[in-house]
């Protein structure tokens, strides 16, 4: 017997698909086939720097596993598969997650949930660069207090570690190959890091990078890059090895974007590279989070964002825009951007985010911020 909250979900699931299927933008029509958000031409997934083919994978929009760690708060296996399989039902078929979200727990619900779908149907992305240890003294309370995890994180940027790494990471997932893999947060915000970033990623250039292209050869992966909430280790990326795609976090949103618009998208275009768009509303923050990004400290927030936030909330009234669908779209327009990945805490969020992805927004607010100098004259935005 259903009951009323599988009758409501089963409304919401329908409207979101409805709306893939009639609402779709002029900006996103020509890359989508029959309301879901794969690329008509798979040719087009493909980039190419001289001979040297870039993968790119076929969907624009994916479901990020960050709040399926636990990395907020406590969310149950019940919530979290309710969460996957409303992000299926309306057509979501790219999933990006990392052994670090939860320590272990976003791939093994991921897994729980995917490995029961044909391969060949859906793009997943997982990360690097961090072996877990079980361990009876492990400070994981310290690291995710909401997940239960009995894992130690050891950082490993050579050949043998990041092999190792996504090997454990098909176990977990219960899979044969990844679609991508990034290698996690060798950034100047990693605190975490055994020694200076440079450092590690000195290691990554000896061994990650030249051992990810042998996978991508094997056939193990189709594409690599890294993962980080900082630009300089892309550039840095892009200029000494052969990245096909990297995972830009926290970096291009409403609030802040100047920097990657200016510096980092015409170094990935001179390699015909492209990014995985993430933390599109920094954390939540644009939708009403208190907190900005990631860390101990992303209640801090500087006073400069929390008055931008208050601007474009005004602009988005003036013109009966909802904001956090600005954002997401905002995001999602660069040339560069191969596809956004999202977060989500409940199914209703995933599909409300998705249904985002659809509607359309009066070129006037565009208009407005650019007017207001709350974006750069220069970012793309929707059409």
């Amino acid at each position: 017997m259903n009951t009323r909250r599988d009758l409501l979900n089963l409304g919401v699931k329908g409207s979101a698909m409805a709306a893939a299927a009639a609402l779709l933008p002029e900006t996103w029509s020509a890359q989508v086939n029959t309301g879901d958000n794969r690329r008509v031409n798979n040719m087009e997934n493909n980039t190419t720097s001289g001979s040297k083919v870039h993968y790119k994978p076929p969907f624009t929009f994916g479901l990020g596993g960050v709040p399926l760690g636990n990395e907020f708060s406590v969310l149950t296996d019940k919530d979290a598969y309710a969460i996957l399989e409303a992000a299926w039902s309306a057509g979501i078929r790219y999933y990006d997650v990392s052994p670090w979200y939860g320590l272990g727990l976003a791939e093994r619900r991921y897994g729980n949930f995917l490995h029961t779908k044909q391969r060949n149907e859906y793009v997943i992305s997982s990360k690097v660069g961090k072996l877990l240890k079980a361990s009876k003294t492990a400070n994981n309370r310290e690291l995710f207090p909401f997940s239960p995890s009995p894992n130690d994180v050891i950082f490993d940027y050579t050949a043998s570690g990041v092999r190792r790494s996504i090997e454990d990471s098909l176990q977990r997932l219960g899979i044969d190959s990844l679609d991508i893999a990034f290698v996690h947060d060798i950034s100047s915000d990693n605190k975490l890091l055994p020694t200076s970033w440079q450092e590690q990623f000195d290691i990554a250039l000896k061994g990650a990078f030249p051992e990810l292209t042998r996978m991508r050869e094997e056939g193990l992966i189709k594409g690599w890059g890294i993962g980080v909430n900082t630009p300089e280790p892309i550039l840095r990326v892009l200029k000494e090895a052969d990245p096909d795609i990297c995972l830009m976090a926290s970096q291009y949103s409403l609030i802040d974007h100047k920097n990657a618009l200016n510096q980092l998208f015409p170094a990935v275009r001179e390699k015909n590279a492209s990014l995985v768009v993430g933390s599109s509303l920094n954390a939540g923050f644009i939708s009403g989070s208190p907190r900005y990004n990631y860390g101990k400290e992303s209640y801090k927030i500087p006073s400069e964002f929390l008055e931008k936030r208050k601007k474009l909330r005004a602009a988005a009234a003036n013109h009966g825009v909802d904001l956090r669908t600005a954002a997401l779209q905002f995001s999602a327009s660069p040339d560069v951007a191969a596809a956004l990945v999202v977060g989500a805490s409940s199914e209703q969020q995933i599909l409300a985010d998705y249904t985002s992805m659809q509607t359309k927004i009066p070129a006037e607010f565009w208009a407005e911020l650019k007017a207001e100098k709350l974006i750069e004259q220069n970012a793309p935005t929707p059409a």
